[in-house]
This record gives C-alpha cells, structure tokens and sequence, in this order.
C-alpha cells in the first residue's frame, strides 16, 4: 500500500486512515523517507523528524483507542519557512536569521493544526522573505518544478516549496502566504490547488510578516476538499461549515482590463475551454470592465507599491546594515525601492485603496465570483531568470498582476488547475470573491473544481 499513497489527497489518506487500513507512523515514516531520499533537496529547508514521529505516535494511540480527533487527525503537513515552530529559528528563506533564538512555541496556526491532530513534518522553501513571485533561492536552492519536461522551469513563488512538496506528492498539504500572489502562482504554475483567504481571517500570531497591510494564509493542496478541511482546523473549528454549492445560475463575471494583457494563447485558451464548461454546467458568464484595475497600477507609479513600502520599514536596518550582503541581491534592490517612498505617499496609497476596494464592491454582487487566469503565462524556465536580472524583475512583475490585484481589494481566491498551455505546463483559473466571502467562495469552488480540471 505504502508504494501507492504518494499524491494522494488528505480525503483519500484519512479514509485509509480512519479504517486502519493505514497508521499514522507508517505514513509518517513513508513521508519522512520520502523527503530524505527526493532527487530535489531544495523543497524542503527543515525536516522535524522527532517531531513527526512524537505526532505520529499519538495519533497512533487515539486511533487504537477508538478516539481520533477528526478527519486531519495523522495528516502530514509542511510549513512555508515564515511560520514559528517551537525549537527552531525562523529563516524566512534566508541565512541572516538562522542564528535568531528559536522560537518557544509555536506559530497559532501550527499550534491549531497540531490540535487537530496533524503531523508536522517540516519546513518548506521560499523566495527570500516572501519578496518574490518566482521562487528563486540562491541560498537553499530553487525547488524544480515538477511538472516540467523539456527544461529546468521555477516553481513559483513565494511559497515555492510548498508548491513543489505537494505537486510532488511529498506531502498532501503545505501551508502558505500569499501578500501579492504566493500561494496562488506556485499552486497555478504546478497544477495544483491554492486557497488565499482573505486578510484576517486566521491568526497571524507567529508568522513572519512581509507586508501586514496585505499578508494572508492558505494552503497549498490537491483538491478544494483538503483546502476546505484545513481551513476549518486553521480557525479551531471541529468542522467546517462550507457544503458544496450549485452552478446552475452561478454570475461569473470576467474582468476584461490588465488580466489578459500579453497573455500567452495557450493560457487564454485553457482559460475560455474552462469557462465554457463552466457555462455548459449552468454558470452564466459576463464581461465586465474593472477600471479600478488599471487605477492600482497607476497609484503603483506614482507613489510606489504598497508592500515595498512595507517590506522597506521592516527590512530597513537590514537593508542599511552588512545583513544585506548576505541576501539575495534581488530582494535587496526591490526592497530598497521603499526608501524612496514618503509617508505622503504611503498615506495615498491606503487612502487610495480604500476607495478602490469599495468602488469594486459596487461592480460586483455578494453572490457573484470573479474568474480570471491566474498567472497570463507558464512556468518560465529558470536559468535565464537566474543569469539576467533585468529579466528577473520583468517576469516577476509579469507573475505577480494578476493576482496582487486581489491581495489589494482585500479579496479571498482558490486557483484550480484548469489544463495546460506552452511545454504541457500548467495553466491556473484564479476563482475570487469580495473581502470575508470565503465561504461562499469555498462553496463555489467545491463545485466547479471537477468541471474546471482537466487531468
């Protein structure tokens, strides 16, 4: 059995699970082995095997016992490289932390998840402090993306090794971040799931932050189930409340500014194939100009991006300092960019902002899902991304508009893998909804997940 369980969902392991036809420590021994024999050392960039296995082991004793804690309960799950995990230093992707104090507990999120019975089985890669749509390390290493055939393509980012872990089958979950696009991209770019909640709505206690004023979490996974599951057990619920929803009279609205603009045919055409499924099943589809799109690079110009800014003040000394040496010099020269941003500035962009999201608010019914490509091309292959940093700064730009639109409107949104464009490479349909609509959204998702997907 242990030969045929890697890629499986958390649905398909915990039913293995909850019939004893698996133990948690055979899983977590099988995952653990996993990870240490994988081709691709960089995904993850911490292993807690003692942990793991102090989880698996009491989980084992409540399954013998007849009293398992619910449906996560032995799951194995990854955590992005931001999240605190008592014992271990928090690196954030990058070498200049990896002398801080461990941390004495862990992050909330981890704690819930270990609460419902989850099994930690370490940290994953990323871009470096999450100031990156790529997934490039020059530190720990660049995860593959696994879904390439002919060269070498990035993962995404910045959650890069939680993309890869899953897409690879290490682990059924890992948990992200996503400030402009980090949980969706490398969800979309190796076809798999990827839920953002909207800001707030899990606890960011233990979490190193990149831009509080945008950072969110989700997870990474296989299907809109698994991402449903650990949603409620990230909020401390026993259960959730989302149940599938209908698409028959589902308003999918399309945007039709910025989103599409030099989109690659192939991603535009597994887009369209995926929305007139979705119409054959009962949705009904408009178009609909969004001039408020095009407004959120125009605030970008004049008074810099909001999480430069952000990422500027919490990086400053850092940044001034020989720290700065020891980074990725990408995320250097972009986070130094926030220099230049005054407090005048910075005060028109919220002020902006919150104009924005409720301009949009009246565009778009409560009911109603916004539906667009995540990410307008493929995985792009990594060494010229590597070799040219002019290039790097054009592609990552490139990655991120279209889903740091909806880090800035404040909305919540499940990349679906929906087929494929250029080299067989993934394509993503990013499905949002208006700010605090997850459940709605989730339900949404839940049902059209099976007719988007093309396996």
């Amino acid at each position: 059995m242990m030969q045929d369980i890697g890629g499986r969902s958390i649905a398909q392991l915990s039913v293995l699970l909850q019939s004893g036809a698996l133990d948690p420590r055979a899983l977590t021994e099988w995952t653990l082995g996993r990870v240490r024999d994988h081709a691709d050392q960089a995904i993850f960039t911490v292993v807690t095997p003692e942990r793991a296995m102090r989880e698996a082991e009491a989980s084992h004793m409540r399954f013998s016992s007849g009293r398992p804690l619910g449906l996560l309960d032995g799951i194995p799950v990854a955590w992005k490289d931001l999240f605190a995990i008592k014992g271990l230093s928090t690196t954030a992707g990058s070498i200049v932390l990896k002398n801080d104090p461990a941390a004495i507990e862990d992050a909330a999120v981890v704690a819930a998840l270990a609460n419902a019975g989850m099994v930690s089985v370490g940290r994953v890669n990323m871009s470096e402090f999450a100031f990156s749509g790529l997934g490039l390390n020059p530190h720990y290493g660049t995860p593959r993306n696994p879904c390439s055939k002919d060269v070498g393509r990035i993962p995404g980012g910045s959650s890069s090794g939680s993309g890869v872990a899953v897409a690879t089958g290490l682990v059924p979950v890992s948990i992200g971040t996503d400030t402009g696009g980090s949980i969706r991209i490398p969800a979309a770019l190796n076809g798999i799931v990827g839920y953002k909640a909207t800001r707030g709505r899990y606890s960011m206690r233990g979490v190193f932050p990149l831009a509080k004023s945008l950072d969110s979490l989700g997870p990474l996974c296989r299907t809109v189930e698994d991402a449903v599951w650990v949603d409620a057990a990230m909020r401390g619920l026993p259960a959730s409340e989302v149940r599938r929803g209908s698409l028959e009279g589902l308003s999918i609205v399309v945007p039709t500014d910025v989103v599409f603009d030099g989109a690659e045919e192939g991603v535009v055409f597994a887009f369209e194939e995926a929305l007139s499924r979705l119409e054959r099943a009962g949705a009904r589809v408009r178009r609909q100009a969004f001039p408020a799109f095009k407004r959120i690079f125009e605030i970008t110009a004049a008074h810099g991006p909001l999480v430069t800014a952000e990422a500027y003040a919490l990086h400053r000394l850092r940044l001034e300092g020989a720290d700065a040496a020891s980074m990725d010099r990408r995320v250097v020269s972009r986070a130094r960019l926030g220099e230049k941003i005054a407090l005048s500035d910075y005060i028109a962009i919220l002020e902006a902002r919150d104009r924005l999201v409720a301009e949009v608010s009246t565009l778009v019914g409560p009911s109603e899902i916004i539906a667009y490509p995540t990410v307008a091309h493929v995985a792009p292959p990594t060494v010229p991304l590597e070799a040219d940093d002019a290039l790097f700064v054009e592609t990552n730009g490139r990655t991120l508009r279209n889903t740091l639109i909806g880090n800035f409107l404040d909305w919540c949104g499940v990349s679906l893998p929906c087929g494929t464009g250029e080299a067989g490479m993934p394509v993503g349909l990013l499905l949002s909804a208006l700010p605090h609509h997850d459940t709605h959204l989730l339900s949404v998702a839940l049902a059209a997940e099976d007719v988007v997907r093309v396996d």
